[in-house]
């Protein structure tokens, strides 16, 4: 591999800033010190530059096998280096749904052969394979994922058994989506009652409403808490899930953890007026209070996580009529430049984005050796521009399905390098496709 020298760039790593150099030397950070030298390296000046962690992404679902007409790993895999994610760990509801080791093993091959990104992938459960779940090997594989509430195919767990056995055997992380099914379906029978077929847009977060996720997010705390689960709830969306969780453990001491992602930190239910089903998710993005609700979360260390929930689909599903369109949205290589946007807005440090975006996810999953910059660990880097604004359009984004919803924006930074295990990926637009990323493992 090559051998790279970063030169004066400053470093935000474990809540300091530092200004030095950093030796990339044989996929690993070789050396931090001040004035390195080191015959035959690149040297790339970063001046007045910020070098951050790669951002790990717990949450994106990059849609191969099976839905490549709207995202695979290789296009969504560079979209995310261009946007300063180094890792991904993707979700089970692809076609087929990856409920057997020998589907899960399929998508690690894909991985192999075509991610620029690292990558793990979810073992996904249903009501009826908990056995092919409890074979999930702890150290290869980043966790099990549980729909508990409406989703794609065979991936509702709604028996109250299934969920009883999956929280008290699992020998890995569980992540849950949580939406209690019964709530959300008595709310649309009430909206469609009142207002037949003319179903719009701004409904989603009252249909799909505050207390959907509560009930569903208690609910699974309450199972962690009984069978002491090791539980990482996915995308927050209310201000009052935040009681849900504590601050005041130590974060590897923690079982119970959570996760925010950027499109409920950035969006509140005013902007269904101008983005319409572009910010359509579940869950659903909702009031002005539950985002700032949800960001003094992330302050206060009661979410432990930022993610991305990407979940690209085309333009034309995009723009059925509300009803019709699927919910979901396409963000790995605008994520990080949205929360440097809202650092130099003054709602958040670098300290903290880089705890919430690198070091937590390491420490939440027990990833070896990334997430920080430090000696020995493979390199996983980032350099940023606070001072180089650029506007989204579909001409500058990487996706397979063309459109962002940040589309239109100015972001005042840019990511100009992203390292991933050494490997210099993106550069000021460009890639380098020869080499792939890693499987990552886990020390557990």
């Amino acid at each position: 591999m090559n051998t790279y020298l970063i030169k004066a760039a400053t470093i935000v790593n474990e809540g300091q800033k530092l200004v030095a150099d950093v030796l990339v030397q044989d996929g690993l950070i070789a050396k931090i010190g001040q004035n390195l030298s080191a015959n035959g390296a690149t040297e790339i000046n970063a001046e007045g530059q910020y070098l951050l962690p790669g951002m790990i992404d717990d949450q994106v679902h990059f849609r191969e096998p099976g839905l490549t007409h709207k995202a695979d790993i290789f296009t969504e895999s560079m979209a995310a280096v261009a946007g300063g994610i180094t890792s991904f760990m993707e979700m089970p509801n692809t076609i087929p749904n990856t409920l057997t080791q020998e589907l899960l093993a399929d998508k690690y091959a894909i991985a192999a052969e075509s991610s620029l990104a690292n990558y793990s992938f979810y073992m996904g459960a249903s009501n009826d394979n908990i056995e092919e779940v409890l074979k999930t090997d702890p150290k290869n594989v980043c966790g099990i994922k549980v729909f508990m509430g409406s989703s794609t195919g065979n991936m509702l767990v709604d028996n109250e058994k299934t969920l009883e056995n999956i929280f008290s055997k699992a020998p890995i992380l569980v992540a849950t989506h949580c939406e209690d099914e019964a709530t959300i379906r008595h709310n649309l029978v009430q909206f469609k009652a009142k207002y037949g077929d003319d179903l719009t847009i701004d409904m989603h977060p009252l249909i799909r409403s505050a207390q959907a996720c509560y009930k569903s997010s208690s609910l699974a705390v309450e199972l962690a808490k009984q069978y002491q689960t090791r539980l990482h709830i996915l995308h927050i969306s209310t201000a009052k899930e935040i009681s849900l969780f504590d601050n005041t453990i130590p974060l590897k001491d923690k079982k119970i953890t959570a996760e925010a992602c950027v499109h409920h930190l950035w969006f509140n239910d005013a902007d269904y007026a101008t983005k319409g089903n572009f910010i359509k998710w579940n869950p659903a993005v909702k009031t002005a209070a539950d985002q700032d609700g949800i960001l003094q979360g992330v302050l206060n260390n009661n979410i432990d996580v930022i993610a991305t929930d990407h979940a690209p689909h085309t333009l034309e599903e995009k723009n059925q009529p509300y009803a019709q369109a699927p919910s979901g949205g396409p963000l790995v290589q605008h994520a990080l430049p949205a929360l440097l946007e809202m650092h130099l807005q003054g709602k958040i440090s670098l300290e903290k984005i880089v705890e919430k975006t690198a070091h937590n996810l390491a420490i939440c999953f027990d990833i070896e050796k990334r997430g920080f910059i430090r000696e020995g660990y493979w390199a996983d880097l980032v350099l940023v521009d606070l001072n180089d604004s650029w506007k989204v359009t579909k001409l500058n984004n990487f996706y397979k399905c063309g459109w962002s919803p940040f589309d239109g924006d100015t972001f005042q930074a840019s990511v100009t390098h992203t390292f991933v295990s050494g490997n210099l990926a993106y550069q000021k637009g460009r890639f380098t496709t020869d080499q792939i990323g890693k499987r990552l493992t886990f020390a557990r």
